[in-house]
């Protein structure tokens, strides 16, 4: 059975009040909007507010409490970004602290806590998704070996979590291009020998599985021979460019390259090779624009780009559909603020997602939405 929810990233919260204002100004009404009796959320916290959450169990309790009282519930965490997820300029800064740091671990372990105190009683299980180790520059063997010892800590501590939950807690690992862990087919050959796939595992978003130009039931079912899990999958679309020559497909694409965030470009060549460049300005100057262009921009899942760009949710439909265990769809667009064009309503934009999933993904499995409804 598969779980529907959004990801909360997309909001600019940093402490405990901004996630309550949030609730209301945005949560609460995407499920109005919906129809859903209940909504998923994946929730995002800053590292500051996950420590404190962590720390006290009656605030952990508040918060719970304020969730069922708008008739919402976290299903899965998003403790990829450690904090500032929302500055003027992002971009590297996501993927610190990275798993060579102390700081990494602390705040996965306080995400894991948080998360066992706030999963619903009808929830099975919980995962939280992170980054993969790191940004691939600089790495080093030494860095390799201390990311290693420190998810062999964390599966430690998600063991005593789960335990203490009396349900699963497991970390899902997001690869990311550009990262160490650049494609599945890293994050597979690395986590493989190394992790207990008890409470390790895959977070597999769609996005960057396009942008990798990897064949997505081909790429499901190496995970699966390795004997890892899809722990969660975050729903995500990527912009495909077929002609990136083309002057009109240029201008387009000129202006999704925005200062927050980094958006990588990977473009299949006629050899079969897949060229790389790490942001979208340095693809436009260097990349010999032969094949065509996967950009890691996460747009929405309901509306077309401007032609003569197109998404790749064909690429999303085809992951959900082979993916066989029971697991968390979240939907992941949290680029709302930095879309070009006309400013956006983020409410109904993120409910048309939310809708679109339920109705798309519900063909490719049998599929349990927000509200606890069953398609097939």
């Amino acid at each position: 059975m598969t779980r529907l929810c959004y990801s909360t990233n997309v909001h600019p919260a940093e402490d405990l009040p901004g996630i309550l204002r949030q609730l209301d100004a945005f949560a609460a009404p995407i499920r109005e909007r919906t129809g859903f009796d209940r909504l998923g959320l994946g929730l995002w916290l800053a590292a500051g507010t996950a420590a404190e959450l962590a720390a006290d169990p009656a605030l952990l309790r508040r918060l719970r409490a304020e969730l069922t009282a708008r008739d919402l519930a976290v299903v899965t965490l998003n403790a990829f970004p450690y904090g500032g997820f929302h500055q003027p300029v992002v971009k590297h800064a996501v993927y610190r602290p990275d798993w060579t740091e102390p700081a990494r671990e602390r705040y996965t372990a306080d995400c894991a806590t948080v998360l066992a105190g706030l999963l619903p009683d009808d929830a099975d299980d919980g995962s939280l998704s992170t980054l993969p180790l790191a940004w691939r520059r600089p790495w080093s063997t030494d860095a390799d070996h201390a990311a290693e010892q420190a998810l062999r800590r964390t599966e430690d501590t998600l063991r005593t979590v789960s335990a203490r939950a009396g349900r699963p807690i497991r970390l899902a690992v997001e690869p990311e291009p550009g990262c160490v862990l650049d494609t599945v087919a890293d994050a597979v050959r690395w986590l493989a020998p190394r992790v207990d796939p008890e409470h390790i595992g895959l977070c597999l978003d769609t996005c960057h599985l396009a942008v990798s130009f990897a064949d997505p039931a081909q790429t499901v079912a190496s995970i699966e021979r390795a004997g890892l899990a899809v722990v969660k999958v975050q729903a995500s679309a990527a912009l495909h460019v077929d002609d990136p020559a083309d002057p009109a497909a240029r201008r387009v694409l000129a202006d999704y390259a925005e200062p927050r965030y980094l958006h990588q470009v990977r473009e299949s060549d006629t050899s079969g090779q897949v060229l790389a460049a790490d942001d979208l300005p340095q693809a436009l100057d260097t990349l010999p624009a032969r094949g065509p262009w996967r950009v890691h921009f996460h747009v929405p899942l309901h509306a077309a780009p401007p032609a003569p760009l197109r998404s790749t949710t064909d690429v999303l439909r085809a992951a959900v559909a082979a993916v066989r265990d029971r697991t968390v769809v979240e939907v992941e667009t949290y680029t709302w603020p930095v879309l070009p064009g006309a400013e956006t309503d983020i409410v109904s934009g993120i409910a048309e997602e939310l809708l679109w999933a339920r109705s798309e993904l519900a063909n490719a499995s049998t599929f349990q939405a927000a509200d606890g409804t069953v398609n097939r």
